[in-house]
Protein backbone atom coordinates (compact mmCIF):
# COMPACT_ATOMS: atom_id res chain seq x y z
CA UNK A 1 0.00 0.00 0.00
CA UNK A 2 1.18 3.93 -0.96
CA UNK A 3 1.93 5.96 1.65
CA UNK A 4 -1.15 8.85 2.19
CA UNK A 5 -1.32 11.33 -0.37
CA UNK A 6 -0.79 14.85 0.80
CA UNK A 7 -4.21 17.12 0.66
CA UNK A 8 -4.19 20.25 -0.88
CA UNK A 9 -6.78 22.80 0.51
CA UNK A 10 -9.51 24.62 -0.91
CA UNK A 11 -11.18 27.52 0.43
CA UNK A 12 -14.58 27.00 1.54
CA UNK A 13 -17.75 28.99 1.43
CA UNK A 14 -21.01 29.05 2.81
CA UNK A 15 -23.44 26.67 1.43
CA UNK A 16 -25.93 27.24 -0.63
CA UNK A 17 -29.73 26.00 -0.37
CA UNK A 18 -31.84 25.14 -3.27
CA UNK A 19 -35.22 26.55 -3.36
CA UNK A 20 -36.57 24.04 -1.12
CA UNK A 21 -33.99 24.13 1.44
CA UNK A 22 -31.43 21.60 0.24
CA UNK A 23 -27.96 22.19 0.35
CA UNK A 24 -25.36 20.87 -1.46
CA UNK A 25 -23.36 17.67 -0.10
CA UNK A 26 -22.44 14.95 -3.31
CA UNK A 27 -21.65 14.95 -6.83
CA UNK A 28 -21.85 12.52 -9.35
CA UNK A 29 -19.39 13.18 -12.16
CA UNK A 30 -19.04 11.42 -15.77
CA UNK A 31 -15.82 10.78 -16.43
CA UNK A 32 -16.72 9.27 -19.85
CA UNK A 33 -19.64 8.24 -22.16
CA UNK A 34 -19.09 5.43 -23.98
CA UNK A 35 -19.90 2.23 -22.45
CA UNK A 36 -18.67 -1.75 -23.25
CA UNK A 37 -21.86 -2.67 -22.16
CA UNK A 38 -25.28 -2.02 -23.75
CA UNK A 39 -27.67 -2.61 -21.13
CA UNK A 40 -31.62 -2.28 -22.25
CA UNK A 41 -32.78 -0.36 -19.29
CA UNK A 42 -30.03 2.49 -19.90
CA UNK A 43 -27.65 2.12 -23.06
CA UNK A 44 -29.89 0.10 -25.55
CA UNK A 45 -28.19 -1.21 -28.14
CA UNK A 46 -30.56 -0.46 -31.26
CA UNK A 47 -30.91 2.73 -29.75
CA UNK A 48 -26.95 3.89 -29.32
CA UNK A 49 -24.49 3.40 -31.77
CA UNK A 50 -20.89 1.13 -30.61
CA UNK A 51 -18.94 4.20 -30.96
CA UNK A 52 -20.92 6.15 -28.91
CA UNK A 53 -18.42 8.34 -26.59
CA UNK A 54 -15.65 7.77 -27.70
CA UNK A 55 -14.69 11.57 -29.08
CA UNK A 56 -11.99 12.10 -26.43
CA UNK A 57 -12.44 15.94 -27.12
CA UNK A 58 -15.64 16.16 -26.23
CA UNK A 59 -14.73 15.52 -22.56
CA UNK A 60 -13.53 17.22 -19.88
CA UNK A 61 -9.62 17.08 -19.25
CA UNK A 62 -8.79 16.06 -15.79
CA UNK A 63 -7.52 19.54 -15.12
CA UNK A 64 -10.89 20.67 -15.70
CA UNK A 65 -12.15 18.08 -13.92
CA UNK A 66 -10.11 19.11 -10.26
CA UNK A 67 -10.96 23.03 -11.08
CA UNK A 68 -14.58 22.21 -11.20
CA UNK A 69 -15.14 19.56 -8.42
CA UNK A 70 -12.51 22.25 -6.44
CA UNK A 71 -15.64 24.44 -7.05
CA UNK A 72 -17.98 21.95 -6.08
CA UNK A 73 -16.29 21.34 -2.85
CA UNK A 74 -15.78 24.82 -1.68
CA UNK A 75 -19.80 25.00 -1.99
CA UNK A 76 -19.93 22.04 0.56
CA UNK A 77 -19.67 19.11 -1.68
CA UNK A 78 -18.24 16.05 0.35
CA UNK A 79 -18.88 13.30 -1.46
CA UNK A 80 -17.69 12.36 -4.84
CA UNK A 81 -18.51 9.54 -7.32
CA UNK A 82 -16.85 8.90 -10.52
CA UNK A 83 -19.34 7.21 -13.32
CA UNK A 84 -19.90 6.43 -16.97
CA UNK A 85 -21.01 5.11 -19.18
CA UNK A 86 -18.49 3.05 -18.39
CA UNK A 87 -15.68 4.96 -16.07
CA UNK A 88 -12.65 2.15 -16.53
CA UNK A 89 -12.82 3.31 -19.83
CA UNK A 90 -11.21 6.35 -19.80
CA UNK A 91 -7.46 6.29 -19.87
CA UNK A 92 -5.07 7.14 -17.20
CA UNK A 93 -8.36 7.05 -14.63
CA UNK A 94 -6.07 6.15 -11.69
CA UNK A 95 -3.92 9.31 -12.12
CA UNK A 96 -7.47 11.60 -11.70
CA UNK A 97 -8.39 9.32 -8.67
CA UNK A 98 -5.00 10.77 -7.49
CA UNK A 99 -5.22 14.56 -8.46
CA UNK A 100 -8.69 14.11 -6.75
CA UNK A 101 -8.08 12.65 -3.56
CA UNK A 102 -5.12 15.48 -2.52
CA UNK A 103 -7.99 18.30 -2.31
CA UNK A 104 -9.18 19.04 1.05
CA UNK A 105 -12.98 19.06 2.40
CA UNK A 106 -13.59 15.71 -0.21
CA UNK A 107 -14.31 12.71 2.40
CA UNK A 108 -15.54 10.01 0.57
CA UNK A 109 -14.16 9.32 -3.24
CA UNK A 110 -16.59 6.34 -5.27
CA UNK A 111 -16.37 4.90 -8.24
CA UNK A 112 -19.56 2.80 -9.57
CA UNK A 113 -18.56 0.41 -12.83
CA UNK A 114 -19.96 -2.31 -14.41
CA UNK A 115 -17.08 -4.29 -13.01
CA UNK A 116 -15.79 -6.18 -16.33
CA UNK A 117 -12.72 -4.45 -16.45
CA UNK A 118 -12.16 -3.85 -12.71
CA UNK A 119 -9.53 -6.89 -12.12
CA UNK A 120 -6.68 -4.55 -14.50
CA UNK A 121 -7.61 -1.64 -12.69
CA UNK A 122 -8.64 -2.15 -8.69
CA UNK A 123 -5.07 -2.30 -7.33
CA UNK A 124 -3.72 0.98 -9.08
CA UNK A 125 -7.50 2.76 -7.95
CA UNK A 126 -7.25 1.72 -4.74
CA UNK A 127 -3.37 2.97 -4.59
CA UNK A 128 -4.30 6.32 -5.86
CA UNK A 129 -6.56 7.03 -2.98
CA UNK A 130 -9.95 5.64 -4.15
CA UNK A 131 -11.98 5.01 -1.24
CA UNK A 132 -15.17 2.95 -2.18
CA UNK A 133 -15.91 0.51 -5.36
CA UNK A 134 -20.01 -0.09 -6.28
CA UNK A 135 -20.47 -2.58 -8.77
CA UNK A 136 -23.74 -2.91 -11.16
CA UNK A 137 -24.86 -6.44 -11.04
CA UNK A 138 -28.41 -7.13 -12.38
CA UNK A 139 -27.90 -11.19 -12.37
CA UNK A 140 -25.30 -13.89 -11.54
CA UNK A 141 -26.58 -16.43 -14.18
CA UNK A 142 -24.36 -16.23 -17.39
CA UNK A 143 -27.25 -16.67 -20.04
CA UNK A 144 -29.08 -13.81 -17.71
CA UNK A 145 -26.16 -11.42 -17.57
CA UNK A 146 -25.14 -11.52 -21.03
CA UNK A 147 -28.77 -10.63 -21.77
CA UNK A 148 -28.51 -7.84 -19.45
CA UNK A 149 -25.51 -6.50 -20.64
CA UNK A 150 -26.90 -6.37 -24.20
CA UNK A 151 -24.96 -9.58 -25.13
CA UNK A 152 -21.93 -7.88 -24.49
CA UNK A 153 -20.72 -8.93 -20.76
CA UNK A 154 -19.56 -12.21 -19.27
CA UNK A 155 -20.00 -12.64 -15.64
CA UNK A 156 -16.86 -14.53 -14.82
CA UNK A 157 -14.99 -11.20 -15.99
CA UNK A 158 -17.18 -9.26 -13.93
CA UNK A 159 -16.95 -11.90 -10.57
CA UNK A 160 -13.00 -11.36 -11.12
CA UNK A 161 -13.33 -7.78 -10.89
CA UNK A 162 -14.95 -7.84 -7.58
CA UNK A 163 -12.80 -10.40 -6.13
CA UNK A 164 -9.66 -8.33 -7.19
CA UNK A 165 -11.21 -5.39 -5.55
CA UNK A 166 -11.86 -6.98 -2.84
CA UNK A 167 -8.57 -8.26 -2.63
CA UNK A 168 -7.19 -5.09 -3.06
CA UNK A 169 -8.87 -3.57 0.18
CA UNK A 170 -11.81 -1.97 -0.94
CA UNK A 171 -14.34 -3.39 1.74
CA UNK A 172 -17.54 -4.03 1.83
CA UNK A 173 -17.77 -3.52 -1.46
CA UNK A 174 -21.54 -2.27 -2.78
CA UNK A 175 -23.44 -4.15 -5.43
CA UNK A 176 -26.32 -2.59 -7.21
CA UNK A 177 -29.14 -4.60 -8.69
CA UNK A 178 -31.97 -3.21 -10.74
CA UNK A 179 -34.97 -5.61 -10.96
CA UNK A 180 -37.68 -5.43 -13.53
CA UNK A 181 -40.24 -7.27 -13.55
CA UNK A 182 -40.36 -10.30 -15.77
CA UNK A 183 -37.08 -9.84 -16.60
CA UNK A 184 -33.95 -10.92 -13.55
CA UNK A 185 -36.90 -11.31 -10.68
CA UNK A 186 -35.36 -14.67 -10.33
CA UNK A 187 -31.62 -13.22 -9.82
CA UNK A 188 -32.93 -11.78 -6.00
CA UNK A 189 -31.97 -14.25 -4.18
CA UNK A 190 -28.44 -15.51 -5.92
CA UNK A 191 -27.42 -12.04 -5.52
CA UNK A 192 -28.41 -12.11 -2.07
CA UNK A 193 -26.92 -15.00 -0.81
CA UNK A 194 -23.72 -14.09 -3.08
CA UNK A 195 -23.47 -10.93 -1.59
CA UNK A 196 -23.69 -12.85 2.09
CA UNK A 197 -21.28 -14.92 1.44
CA UNK A 198 -18.17 -12.55 0.64
CA UNK A 199 -19.49 -9.63 2.76
CA UNK A 200 -20.80 -7.13 -0.23
CA UNK A 201 -23.61 -4.72 0.23
CA UNK A 202 -26.25 -5.53 -1.95
CA UNK A 203 -28.80 -2.70 -2.88
CA UNK A 204 -31.81 -3.40 -5.02
CA UNK A 205 -32.82 0.13 -7.35
CA UNK A 206 -36.30 0.18 -8.23
CA UNK A 207 -36.14 0.46 -12.29
CA UNK A 208 -36.55 3.84 -12.90
CA UNK A 209 -37.95 5.85 -16.03
CA UNK A 210 -34.59 7.99 -16.55
CA UNK A 211 -34.16 8.62 -20.33
CA UNK A 212 -36.64 8.58 -23.11
CA UNK A 213 -35.00 5.23 -24.84
CA UNK A 214 -35.77 2.39 -22.62
CA UNK A 215 -39.23 2.08 -22.72
CA UNK A 216 -40.52 2.32 -19.22
CA UNK A 217 -43.62 1.14 -17.90
CA UNK A 218 -44.62 1.39 -14.80
CA UNK A 219 -45.98 -2.32 -13.85
CA UNK A 220 -42.36 -3.33 -14.77
CA UNK A 221 -41.12 -1.89 -11.03
CA UNK A 222 -40.74 -4.53 -8.70
CA UNK A 223 -41.55 -2.29 -5.79
CA UNK A 224 -38.65 -2.56 -2.90
CA UNK A 225 -41.47 -3.69 -0.14
CA UNK A 226 -41.98 -6.72 -2.25
CA UNK A 227 -38.75 -7.38 -2.86
CA UNK A 228 -37.67 -7.01 1.27
CA UNK A 229 -41.03 -9.27 2.46
CA UNK A 230 -39.41 -11.97 -0.62
CA UNK A 231 -35.69 -11.70 1.51
CA UNK A 232 -37.32 -11.62 5.23
CA UNK A 233 -39.17 -14.72 4.52
CA UNK A 234 -35.54 -16.39 3.27
CA UNK A 235 -33.30 -14.53 5.61
CA UNK A 236 -35.03 -12.18 8.06
CA UNK A 237 -34.57 -8.70 8.16
CA UNK A 238 -34.47 -6.21 10.83
CA UNK A 239 -34.52 -2.19 10.10
CA UNK A 240 -31.30 -0.07 10.36
CA UNK A 241 -30.85 3.87 11.32
CA UNK A 242 -29.40 5.67 8.44
CA UNK A 243 -25.75 6.44 8.22
CA UNK A 244 -26.75 10.01 7.50
CA UNK A 245 -30.07 12.38 6.29
CA UNK A 246 -30.68 12.15 2.89
CA UNK A 247 -29.16 8.21 2.87
CA UNK A 248 -31.15 7.00 -0.49
CA UNK A 249 -31.09 3.36 0.65
CA UNK A 250 -33.40 1.91 3.38
CA UNK A 251 -30.87 -0.23 4.93
CA UNK A 252 -31.75 -3.29 6.81
CA UNK A 253 -29.41 -5.95 8.77
CA UNK A 254 -29.90 -9.91 8.65
CA UNK A 255 -30.81 -11.50 12.11
CA UNK A 256 -27.86 -13.65 11.22
CA UNK A 257 -25.59 -11.13 11.10
CA UNK A 258 -24.58 -11.94 7.76
CA UNK A 259 -24.21 -7.97 6.92
CA UNK A 260 -26.91 -6.08 5.30
CA UNK A 261 -29.13 -5.06 2.29
CA UNK A 262 -30.55 -1.66 0.91
CA UNK A 263 -33.36 -0.90 -1.15
CA UNK A 264 -33.21 1.82 -3.09
CA UNK A 265 -37.27 3.35 -4.39
CA UNK A 266 -37.21 6.18 -5.99
CA UNK A 267 -40.63 4.92 -7.73
CA UNK A 268 -42.69 4.17 -4.45
CA UNK A 269 -40.96 5.85 -2.12
CA UNK A 270 -40.09 9.15 -3.07
CA UNK A 271 -36.53 11.08 -1.39
CA UNK A 272 -36.70 14.42 -3.13
CA UNK A 273 -37.03 15.86 -0.20
CA UNK A 274 -33.52 15.07 1.18
CA UNK A 275 -31.76 15.01 -2.08
CA UNK A 276 -28.36 17.28 -2.40
CA UNK A 277 -27.21 15.24 -5.22
CA UNK A 278 -25.63 17.12 -8.87
CA UNK A 279 -24.66 15.94 -11.40
CA UNK A 280 -22.28 16.66 -14.29
CA UNK A 281 -21.95 14.64 -17.56
CA UNK A 282 -18.52 13.77 -19.07
CA UNK A 283 -18.77 16.90 -21.38
CA UNK A 284 -19.06 19.25 -18.35
CA UNK A 285 -22.94 19.58 -18.25
CA UNK A 286 -24.67 20.40 -14.51
CA UNK A 287 -27.97 18.81 -14.50
CA UNK A 288 -29.70 18.89 -10.98
CA UNK A 289 -31.73 16.01 -10.94
CA UNK A 290 -31.31 12.53 -12.50
CA UNK A 291 -35.05 12.95 -14.42
CA UNK A 292 -33.31 16.88 -15.59
CA UNK A 293 -34.96 17.67 -19.05
CA UNK A 294 -31.98 20.31 -19.50
CA UNK A 295 -28.74 20.94 -18.32
CA UNK A 296 -26.34 24.16 -17.67
CA UNK A 297 -23.05 23.75 -19.60
CA UNK A 298 -20.15 24.42 -17.88
CA UNK A 299 -17.04 23.76 -19.44
CA UNK A 300 -16.01 27.13 -20.74
CA UNK A 301 -16.74 28.53 -16.87
CA UNK A 302 -13.95 25.95 -15.77
CA UNK A 303 -11.82 27.01 -18.41
CA UNK A 304 -12.13 30.90 -16.79
CA UNK A 305 -10.96 29.59 -13.44
CA UNK A 306 -12.34 27.93 -10.28
CA UNK A 307 -13.83 31.47 -9.08
CA UNK A 308 -16.33 31.76 -12.04
CA UNK A 309 -17.04 28.35 -11.91
CA UNK A 310 -17.91 28.65 -8.20
CA UNK A 311 -20.43 31.59 -8.56
CA UNK A 312 -22.15 29.63 -11.57
CA UNK A 313 -22.33 26.44 -9.56
CA UNK A 314 -23.76 28.50 -6.69
CA UNK A 315 -26.35 30.22 -8.65
CA UNK A 316 -27.60 26.92 -10.18
CA UNK A 317 -28.14 25.34 -7.23
CA UNK A 318 -30.25 28.25 -5.99
CA UNK A 319 -32.92 28.22 -8.46
CA UNK A 320 -33.11 24.28 -8.14
CA UNK A 321 -36.42 22.91 -7.21
CA UNK A 322 -36.58 19.49 -8.88
CA UNK A 323 -38.83 16.54 -7.22
CA UNK A 324 -39.73 14.99 -10.06
CA UNK A 325 -40.34 11.49 -8.07
CA UNK A 326 -42.83 13.10 -6.12
CA UNK A 327 -45.01 14.44 -9.15
CA UNK A 328 -43.96 11.62 -11.40
CA UNK A 329 -47.66 11.10 -12.02
CA UNK A 330 -48.75 14.83 -12.04
CA UNK A 331 -49.42 16.23 -15.57
CA UNK A 332 -46.43 19.35 -15.09
CA UNK A 333 -43.98 16.55 -14.75
CA UNK A 334 -41.93 16.30 -17.41
CA UNK A 335 -41.59 13.43 -19.59
CA UNK A 336 -38.24 14.01 -21.01
CA UNK A 337 -35.48 13.35 -19.23
CA UNK A 338 -31.31 13.36 -19.59
CA UNK A 339 -30.35 9.93 -20.54
CA UNK A 340 -28.96 8.03 -17.67
CA UNK A 341 -25.42 6.96 -19.68
CA UNK A 342 -24.63 10.80 -19.50
CA UNK A 343 -25.06 11.24 -15.50
CA UNK A 344 -24.36 7.71 -14.53
CA UNK A 345 -27.69 6.63 -12.80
Amino acid sequence: MSAPLPVETVRALPQPRDALGRPLRDLRLSVIDACNFRCPYCMPADRIPDDHGLDAASRLSFDEIETLVRGFVRLGVRKLRLTGGEPLLRKGLPDLVERLARIDGLDDLALTTNGSLLAAHAQALRDAGLHRITVSLDALSPEMFSAMSGGRGHIDAVLAGIAAAQAAGFAPIKLNCVVQRGVNEGEVLPLAAFAREHGHVLRFIEYMDVGTCNGWRRENVVPSAELRDRLHARWPLRALDPNYRGEVAARYAYHDGAGEVGFVSSVTVPFCGDCHRARVSADGTLYTCLFAADGQPLRALVRQGEDVVVDALAQAWTRRADRYSEIRGAATASRRHVEMYLVGG
